[in-house]
């Protein structure tokens, strides 16, 4: 049987500043990111089976990423926890704000290489992550491809 793709699209609000840089993204400041996960399998072919004919049930893939990357980023703080601004990371995070002191730079395009290291080991045998798009704004967003990770 043919592969099929399925594709859920996911929002959070996220506030991240990127230590180091010469632009505006230097200071602390927030997206509304869409994020698109699409997942690649085939379909099961055993009429006996619950799901028989999906790929993956939409509700599963949106228990995975839901649990493991919205919950997680909505409404935190990035902060590289190696950067000049892990002070101000721990402070906040000593008075109840959700802040999230991370091993890289928070861009949009580290954020989905920690986004698919999320997802990949939690979807079912059979079925892989096959893409990521995470929008920053309505016009720009970064991509990952499983296939661009096949090393």
């Amino acid at each position: 049987m043919k592969k099929i793709r399925l594709t859920k699209i996911f929002h959070f609000e996220t506030g991240h500043a990127l230590a180091g840089y010469d632009g505006k993204c230097r200071n602390v400041h927030g997206h509304s990111y869409r994020l698109e996960v699409t997942v690649i399998g085939t379909p099961i072919d055993d009429p006996s089976h619950v799901k028989y004919g999906m790929v993956m049930d939409f509700g599963d893939l949106k228990k995975v990423v839901k649990e493991h990357v919205v919950d997680v980023y909505d409404h935190a703080l990035l902060l590289n926890k190696n950067g000049a601004y892990r002070e101000i990371g721990e402070y906040l995070l000593e008075r109840g704000h959700k802040v999230l002191l991370v091993d890289f730079q928070p861009t949009g395009e580290m954020m989905l290489l920690d986004i698919a290291r999320r997802i990949e080991p939690r979807l079912p045998e059979g079925v892989r992550l096959f893409a990521l798009k995470l929008y920053e704004t309505g016009t720009s967003y970064a991509e990952w491809y499983a296939d661009d990770h096949d090393d």
